[in-house]
């Protein structure tokens, strides 16, 4: 049987504090010339051949596991059958928090200690922009250049995808109790109807949020312009104002959601996958207009000691049987399309229903509403992070 895994902390929806924001767009940008590590200095011999171990930071609950939380079935096999010891770490809880426990190595030329990280893709930009990461060799990657998901392949940050490359993605979209709420949700202009006043809770994240409210007003979101943004902003506030939002979330949206206290909300794929075992009435769109389709990616950061078995085995996970395995337990969107054939096989009647799951694996119908958006530039990031965080009040 598949092993339900436990609500997923946050990964995607954290509070940010509006001097934390812009700091980290100064930063990020030309106010400090030494951040940017030219291509030259990014990578160091490789120590792979002699030394088979490799150091990998993740989210906590980002990977399976067996009734033994320590085993980790996926992951052990690989150990075995390369040799390559992992030292695996769940230390990554928020993507600001960890660009600053390892920006002051990587900003001075020093080793993180890590040879392999994973966040979420506007956090990557930062990074592939400050020259931080190193660019893989696809050559030691055929799974990885087979198998990505066409649609995750070329984001405006990291075009074809050298530096980074998909751990798992989800869909930011609409969750509501239909049972309650008494009809269904089809975009986002229904979150503003009279009867779910004081009722509609959305994401507090500047980067988790704001691609899906410019998708309901109809733009285009991998080619985004300020003034979109800003009227999106009128429009939030405008709601603010008449009460219509309750309050902004991270992922304790699930609370109130569950509690009845909330009736709809800005919510993501995987988090409902789990919130349905329990409440089959709890629905999540994906809106007439679009919803985004988001990752958190693997990098290799600068001077990392064990490129080469860090490379091996981000491609080990692209093999579509791994990855099946993978995707039955975190629930996520699968970035190996190839997978949900092999889960289709599966004798198990619950495994083998997943392939049918769209939040999984979404049809074409869907695939077609998805669009991954444009990330903000840290010239960008100042401005609209401040306009963004005194609507939230933060």
């Amino acid at each position: 049987m598949t092993r339900t895994p436990p609500p997923a902390p946050s990964r995607r929806s954290v509070l940010r504090s509006l001097t934390g924001a812009a700091a980290l767009g100064t930063l990020a940008g030309c106010g400090v010339p030494a951040a940017y590590v030219e291509p030259g200095d990014r990578s160091v011999p490789d120590e792979s051949a002699a030394d088979r171990r490799l150091a990998w930071a993740n989210w906590p609950l980002y990977i399976d596991t067996d009734d033994d939380a320590s085993r980790r079935p996926t992951l052990d096999a690989f150990e075995k059958h390369t040799g390559i010891s992992v030292g695996y770490t769940e230390e990554i809880n928020d993507n600001d928090e960890f660009f600053g426990k390892i920006s002051p190595a990587l900003m001075n030329h020093q080793r993180t200690g890590r040879d392999l990280i994973v966040i979420s893709d506007w956090m990557c930009a930062r990074f592939v922009r400050l020259g931080w990461v190193q660019r893989m060799d696809r050559s030691r990657q055929p799974n990885v250049a087979e198998h990505l998901d066409p649609l995750l392949r070329s984001p405006a940050f990291d075009p074809g995808r050298r530096s980074t490359v998909p751990w798992q993605s989800g869909i930011t979209g609409i969750a509501y109790d239909r049972r309650r709420l008494g009809r269904e949700i089809r975009g986002v202009a229904d979150l503003w109807a009279s009867d779910l006043k004081g009722r509609v809770t959305l994401l507090s994240g500047l980067d988790e949020a704001f691609a899906l409210l410019m998708q309901g007003d109809g733009v285009d979101v991998t080619r985004w312009t300020a003034d979109d943004f800003h009227r999106v902003c009128d429009r939030v506030e405008r709601e603010v104002h008449r009460g219509q939002i309750r309050r902004f979330t991270g992922n304790d949206y699930t609370k109130d959601l569950v509690s009845g206290d909330v009736l709809a909300c800005q919510a993501y794929s995987g988090d409902v996958i789990q919130l349905q075992a329990d409440n089959p009435d709890i629905r999540f769109v994906v809106p007439e207009e679009g919803a985004e389709l988001w990752s958190d990616s693997l990098m290799i950061p600068d001077r990392a000691r064990h490129k080469s078995n860090a490379e091996r085995l981000i491609d080990y996970y692209y093999e579509p049987e791994v990855a099946a395995r993978l995707a039955a337990w975190v629930n996520y969107v699968c970035p190996v399309p190839a997978a949900r054939e092999v889960l289709a096989a599966s004798r198990d009647k619950d495994t083998a229903a997943l392939a049918g799951n769209p939040l999984i694996f979404p049809d074409s119908t869907l695939r077609g509403r998805l669009a991954v958006a444009r990330d903000i530039t840290s010239v960008e990031r100042p401005e609209l992070a401040k306009r963004w965080n005194t609507i939230v009040g933060l």
